[in-house]
């Protein structure tokens, strides 16, 4: 079965850094989309990060400039490095996969059938 685990989430001053790692088992990360995916309490879930098989990134405008999303194929693990982090970044973070290309953009949670339980992230002023 595919599992997919996040790490590295905590809580740091607003200009800070944080890495997020995701370890996948069950498949190759390298064949399929992946991203990162965010959700504060009473806002929608949204698409931070994402990467396609051919090394392809798109960024949430949000994000441009500070995250930067990769990954390690040999290892299986999806990272997503989070430079400057703005207290508006505080948010449950969730690693997705997609067996396919997302049919909505690779942003939009459609077409990701594999999630993790996420990882909390919060960003103090």
């Amino acid at each position: 079965q595919v599992q997919l685990v996040e790490s590295g989430g905590g809580s740091v001053q607003a200009g800070g850094s944080l890495t997020l790692s995701c370890a996948g088992s069950g498949y190759t990360y390298s064949s399929n989309c992946m991203a990162w995916f965010r959700q504060a309490p009473g806002k929608e879930r949204e698409g931070v990060a994402a990467l396609d098989p051919d090394g392809s990134t798109t960024y949430l405008d949000s994000v441009k400039g500070r995250f930067t999303i990769s990954r390690d194929n040999a290892k299986n693990i999806l990272y997503l490095q989070m430079n400057n982090l703005k207290p508006e970044d505080t948010a449950m973070y969730y690693c997705a996969a997609a067996q396919r290309a997302p049919p909505q953009g690779m942003l939009h949670p459609v077409g990701y059938n594999f999630w993790g339980q996420g990882t909390q992230v919060t960003v103090s002023s």
